[in-house]
């Protein structure tokens, strides 16, 4: 082991211990298996995409229609079920690869990346309204680089003003590490970062979320933390006691919910040594931590995880109820408060 190699691991491990407490915080919740009905034959594919309709209560998925892909599948991706799980309305069929991330802006209009990209499709960003109706379409269909092409585009946010902000890279190390910025009408306004793990630098920026201040957070998924930034991209905090974030949603009381669905105490990637995977909840404020929900799964005799589980994307309704979206499991859960 060289030098800086050691010194990192002796850092890693050093931040576990500081940070330990975080897997023991109260889990006020109970676990509502089965919430989101699907008609039959279908069955749940993966998803990392959830979020809550204007009206507080209904529930956004942009579902892998299945499997972990849309490709070949004719199936509607974006689905919308009302508060007690049944399903209202679906629609996308056809457009999208790999639903990855979604945000319902303050219009009630559906946001939804497409992540992957083959065959002269995906690596798009696209709105669509209430009813299924496509209004708006960011880049370059199969992809691009830099300024308003996309490659590997994991999250899209609102701003309160309307701005769409982008985070892309999915790939530690490859590919690009960057967010983007766009005015309302989707013109291409700046960018910023790069890989690394200064401030302002990223190494999978998987998730995005507004707090009541407008403040961007990040889920730097790959450096384990959350970077904060104003609108303009100047950085002004990182977080690490959130886990190795997935996914980000921030209420209108900024009460910040994180998703941890890849931590391992296995070296390579994933590792964060010292963290239970799970959903983490707390203050936007200060970054306090207040509850833990774990991740449901508990490998048998001792086996390893596998590379993802428990909830990539989660948002919780306007009654505190917290939805997970699951990836590995091909799930949609629902917690309750005990």
């Amino acid at each position: 082991m060289t030098k800086v190699r050691h010194i990192t691991k002796i850092a890693v491990i050093a931040a576990a211990a500081a940070y330990a407490q975080e897997n023991s915080a109260p889990n006020p919740y109970r676990t509502v298996e089965n919430w989101a009905k699907l008609p039959a034959p279908r069955q749940w594919g993966s998803t990392s995409a959830v979020d809550i309709d204007r009206d507080g209560r209904s529930v956004w998925v942009a579902e892998r229609c299945g499997a972990n892909s849309c490709a070949g599948k004719t199936d509607d991706p974006i689905l919308k079920f009302d508060s007690s799980g049944k399903l209202v309305k679906s629609f996308g069929s056809g457009m999208l690869l790999f639903p990855h991330g979604i945000c319902v802006d303050r219009d009630g209009n559906i946001w939804v990346t497409d992540g992957q990209a083959s065959g002269g499709k995906g690596f798009q960003v696209f709105e669509f309204s209430p009813d299924g109706k496509l209004l708006t379409t960011l880049g370059k269909a199969g992809g691009g680089t830099g300024g308003e092409g996309f490659n590997q585009p994991n999250d899209v946010a609102i701003a309160p003003n309307g701005d769409i902000f982008i985070s892309e890279g999915h790939t530690p190390n490859m590919g690009s590490a960057r967010i983007v910025k766009f005015t309302k009408d989707g013109k291409f306004i700046k960018e910023w970062g790069k890989h690394g793990s200064g401030p302002g630098e990223f190494e999978v920026p998987h998730a995005l979320a507004f707090d009541s201040q407008g403040r961007l957070f990040v889920g730097d998924r790959a450096n384990n933390r959350v970077q904060i930034f104003d609108q303009d991209g100047k950085f002004i905090d990182q977080w690490k006691q959130f886990g190795r974030p997935s996914g980000i949603y921030i209420d209108k009381n900024d009460v910040i919910y994180v998703t941890d669905s890849e931590s391992t105490s296995k070296e390579g990637y994933g590792y964060n040594p010292g963290w239970k995977r799970g959903i983490r909840i707390g203050s936007a404020k200060d970054g306090k931590l207040t509850a833990f929900i774990p991740d449901p799964l508990v490998p048998p005799n001792g086996a390893a995880l596998p590379a993802t589980s428990a909830a990539e994307g989660v948002a919780a309704d306007v009654d505190g109820n917290v939805y997970g979206a699951e990836v590995g499991p091909k799930d949609l859960k629902r917690y309750e408060k005990k």
